[in-house]
Parts: structure tokens; sequence; C-alpha cells
């Protein structure tokens, strides 16, 4: 998977170089952020804070040209937080409202992304698309109130009571708007969700007599803020004042 991963970065670099002499197909690179929270976890905001960022080429669609499609190779840092707090926890039998000091909640997923959109743009200003993008898991790691969570080696932090580990795979669907700021800077705002759950995790409270037990599907739901820069992109004419 590594050589794989190399291979592509190796054409997108090619490509950007080569779409610098080219008029019909656009290099660019981006550089910004994700917001990220793990839907089917049991924690709530997006407080996870990971850099995302990578090359893509643009290939321009119609005779106008309003049209295109993108290709990117990107990596990308999702997952989810919650801080340490004081709350209620359940961890002592036959006591149950028993307040602890919850250490929070870490939970790191990295991924290299190759998205793939079609965007409209009006007036060479703004666009908006959407598409698909498959994302190959590189690396996790995963945390929770300290000593409630155990190291499995190779694949990092499982918490105890995981039904499974998390998937070597996300695929998402996309949707994208750009606004152009500067000459060939953009703008770009991009949202992304799960198609297919990347971990099921079972879940349980001791209490007496039975334990209360449930199981969630977990779903990667990502914001992304970053800026995209579009190396031999024309740039759009200004019209003279009469």
């Amino acid at each position: 998977m590594k050589k794989a991963i190399l291979i592509l970065l190796l054409l997108f670099v090619l490509g950007i170089s080569e779409s610098a002499r080219s008029q019909w197909i656009y290099g660019a690179i981006n550089g910004g952020m994700n917001l990220s929270q793990v839907d089917g976890d049991e924690e709530y905001g997006y407080k996870k804070v990971g850099f995302t960022g990578g090359p893509s080429v643009i290939m321009p669609l119609g005779k106008k040209k309003n049209w295109s499609a993108t290709m990117e190779l990107l990596f990308s840092m999702k997952g989810s937080r919650e801080r340490s707090q004081y709350a209620p926890r359940y961890d002592t039998v036959p006591v149950v409202d028993t307040v602890n000091y919850y250490d929070g909640y870490k939970l790191n997923l990295n991924y290299v992304e190759i998205p793939l959109l079609v965007h409209y743009t009006d007036k060479k200003t703004i666009a908006a698309g959407a598409g698909f993008s498959y994302g190959q898991r590189v690396g996790y790691k995963e945390q929770e109130d300290r000593n409630d969570a155990v190291r499995y080696p190779p694949e990092g932090w499982q918490t105890m009571d995981s039904a499974t580990t998390y998937s070597n795979f996300d695929l998402s669907v996309l949707a994208d708007v750009k606004i152009r700021i500067w000459k060939r800077l953009w703008l770009n705002g991009r949202f992304s969700y799960s198609m297919l759950p990347i971990r099921t995790r079972t879940y349980s409270v001791p209490s007496t007599p039975n334990d209360v037990v449930w199981t969630r599907k977990q779903y990667n739901n990502v914001i992304t803020i970053r800026l995209t820069y579009v190396f031999n992109e024309p740039l759009p004419i200004k019209k003279k004042k009469k």
C-alpha cells in the first residue's frame, strides 16, 4: 500500500509540473484543517482539529469550461475529542451514581485520501461541487480515560469494550464550495460523511442486577476549511468601466 501511495504522489507531482505547460489541465495545491467528530462514539461536537492537504489536478469540461472534474491526493487527519471533566461514572457496583474524574477521550484517525469531484463554476468566482472520496487508513490512536484503554499492537489503541477495530478504509460522500478570494487563490469549504461504518462498538454500563449494553455504528463526520491555489488557471477578464 505504501508503494501505491508513493506512485500516486509521484504521478500527481508530475501532473502538476506538466500542467504548468498545459491549457486543458490545471494543477493545484491544497492546505487547511479538518474539524471532525465521529458519529456513534457518544462524544459530540467538531472538537478534533487536524491537518489536511495535498496536490490536485483539475480538468475543465465543455466549451465554456463551467464544469470541471477534480482529482486530489490528500493526507487527512480525522477523529474525535472530549476534554477532561468531572462527570457521573458507572464503574462502581453496587453504587451506580458515583461522580469521578473523567480524563477525556482522544481519537486520531489518519488517512491518505483520493477524492473525485465534479464542480460547476459561476462567473469564475464561485464554484459548487459534489463527489466521493476513498480513504486508506494509515494509522490511528485511541485513548479513553487513560486506564480504560489498553494497547494492542500493531493496530494501536483499542478500548476494552470495542466490538471491532477500525476499518482499514473510509468511503465518503462530499459536498464542496469554493470562492475566489485573490487571483488564483480560492477559499474552500467541504463537508464529508462516511457512507459505510468505520467501526461498530459495543458500550456497557455496569448496574445491578443486569448490565445495560448497546451497540452503535460509527461514521466520520468532517467539516474542512482550506485554501486552494491553482497554478495555471486563466484569470477572469475584468470588464472595463464605460
